[in-house]
């Protein structure tokens, strides 16, 4: 079989390989810079590495001048470094999250092809050697999830942190299949403490918690009770020297840091009684078949083809009880925290794509469960019906006089999108081809995806993306001109208008630390006190609000001399 595969040609032996890189090619970085950012997240992650770079601060993070400390500086390092190569532009922005999916997914496939596979399962699968069909699968299933699709091509620091904990424990894991004591098993863990200190550089306390849960598990599953000591100096010791430098630069610069850093975005935010994004228990257990679509329907065959293999004694056998640790665990850790996003759960990610692929693999050999993965694609082709009835119904009759596009282009693109998407569902439960039953079900919302950047909702374009609007103001605003907008879209102010001198009309939100500042404690007002100024300011203020609130502070400031506005539910210009 491998003399074969030498002598085929060369897009032929790495087919597999090539369509990855396809993938990965078409979705996450060809369409960076078309879709315009989205507040608040992605003009936070432009502008505070856009001001580390202006101002020559690197070592503590600040937005609109102000001190910010609500991350360590790792991601701001990434972003800054995308910006001074590529310019101060959408795609730069968010380069660094697609690279970091693409990284993730190179893991996944070493993880993946390290563990080998039976001569029959290729023959059976894929007409070559089974780690390539393992190694292919895994990555692939990554790379097409909805979640993964959806923040990898967003500039937040979550990717990054996912890359940075898929790292730690990759290469612990590949330490723990080296023999005990060499050389390579010191480099992997030298490896993996240094994916770890990047980790907590990007995001903190978190990056020591992930990979100490699963691997703790993971050991004591294995029942190597005594690597759990052995093994764990090393990377302690790499993820220190890595950090350690900025640790202390940032605690002689900034005292506060780690006291705000600590009790903010850890305690509070996670276990406080006020914890920000407050959701019940189950909130990612309600969420995550959406997530993981398309694969939602498909996964009782995975779990057929898996239930019995977590006790095999070889190298599959391991790494499925190793990704069994890494996703449950987490997740659960993840489900107790009070507060809770959907892209805290990106680290579970990866073990279930791995997990996905192993079960894919030996479920389709049997009848029973290709059975479920043709009920499963069949569910999802019905489903993406139900949702394409409901677009078309909508788009035509309205509710509330909300249509979600303006121009006819954009809805023939959705529903070709749609409509392909059930096609290729359809075609996935019919061909009786193992492996094309797992790509066409995978390439199924490629269109959707493909199709996403440039079908933004009227709507949503005029709420959450201002870039547009805000950026004509920017070439001819007097450096001398006061801007004052409102908490919400201050980072897209100051991104689009390059300014860290903003004033804050109203609550100040995320700002409200670097506020207690002498430097910047003016730099807020209330309603009264905002009026007042502009009256002794006559001629060198505007004011950048959202409709909503222009409509409610109207009476209370004098009236302007210029008024302009992108739409009833967007935002407003009003120059004094």
């Amino acid at each position: 079989m491998n003399q074969r595969n030498q002598q085929l040609p060369f897009h032929r032996k790495y087919r597999y390989q090539l369509i990855l890189l396809a993938l990965f090619l078409t979705l996450y970085i060809l369409p960076l810079g078309v879709r315009p950012l989205i507040i608040p997240d992605e003009t936070r992650y432009a502008e505070i590495p856009r001001e580390m770079v202006a101002s020559g601060n690197w070592v503590a993070p600040r937005l609109d001048g102000m001190r910010y400390f609500e991350k360590p500086i790792f991601g701001y390092w990434v972003h800054a470094l995308s910006l001074k190569l590529f310019g101060e532009n959408n795609f730069a922005v968010r380069l660094p999250s697609p690279l970091t999916v693409g990284l993730s997914a190179i893991l996944i496939f070493f993880l993946m092809y390290r563990s080998g596979s039976r001569e029959d399962d290729s023959q059976r699968q894929c007409g070559c050697d089974g780690r390539n069909a393992a190694g292919f699968f895994a990555p692939f299933i990554f790379l097409v999830c909805f979640e993964i699709y959806g923040v990898g091509n967003t500039a937040v620091l979550d990717n990054l942190l996912a890359l940075f904990l898929t790292a730690t424990i990759a290469f612990f894991y590949f330490a723990s299949e080296s023999i005990s004591g060499s050389g390579r098993e010191k480099i992997y863990l030298v490896l993996s403490g240094i994916a770890c200190g990047l980790a907590f550089m990007t995001k903190g306390f978190l990056a020591f918690a992930v990979p100490v849960l699963t691997l703790s598990a993971y050991l004591v599953w294995e029942r190597r009770y005594r690597d759990l000591m052995r093994m764990s100096w090393l990377p302690l010791l790499a993820a220190l020297v890595v950090s350690l430098p900025w640790c202390i630069m940032i605690h002689i610069r900034e005292p506060d840091f780690w006291n705000f850093f600590f009790w903010n975005e850890h305690v509070r935010r996670f276990i406080g009684v006020n914890a920000q994004h407050k959701r019940h228990f189950f909130y990612y257990f309600l969420t995550a078949p959406g997530m993981i679509m398309p694969w939602t329907f498909v996964t009782p065959t995975a779990f057929i083809g898996i239930k019995n293999r977590f006790r095999e004694s070889g190298s599959q056998g391991r790494l499925i009880r190793l990704a069994l640790c890494w996703m449950i665990l987490p997740f659960l850790l993840f489900s107790c925290a009070k507060g809770k996003i959907l892209t805290y759960i990106l680290p579970c990610f990866p073990p279930f794509a791995i997990l996905m692929a192993l079960g894919l693999i030996q479920g389709l050999k049997k009848n029973r469960p290709v059975k479920f993965f043709n009920r499963g694609a069949l569910t999802n082709a019905i489903l993406f019906g139900i949702i394409l009835l409901v677009f078309i119904v909508l788009q035509l009759l309205g509710i509330n006089n909300f249509r979600p596009y303006s121009q006819p282009w954009k809805v023939l693109l959705a529903i070709n999108a749609l409509v392909a998407a059930i096609i290729m569902f359809q075609m996935a439960a019919r061909t009786s081809e193992k492996t094309q039953k797992v790509i066409l079900l995978g390439l199924a919302p490629w269109l959707l995806f493909m199709s996403a950047h440039f079908i933004l909702p009227d709507l949503t374009i005029e709420k959450k993306a201002p870039g547009a609007f805000l950026a004509k103001y920017q070439p001819n605003l007097d450096p001398e001109t006061i801007v004052i907008t409102e908490k919400k879209i201050i980072r897209a102010v100051c991104w689009y208008l390059k300014r860290d001198d903003v004033y804050i009309l109203g609550r100040s939100g995320e700002l409200k630390y670097g506020l207690t500042y002498k430097e910047t404690a003016g730099r807020q007002f209330d309603l009264v006190p905002a009026a007042e100024f502009i009256k002794r300011h006559p001629g060198k203020i505007i004011l950048i609000a959202r409709m909503k609130k222009i409509n409610k502070w109207r009476k209370y400031l004098p009236p302007p001399i210029y008024k302009d506005n992108n739409g009833s539910k967007g935002y407003c210009v009003w120059k004094f």
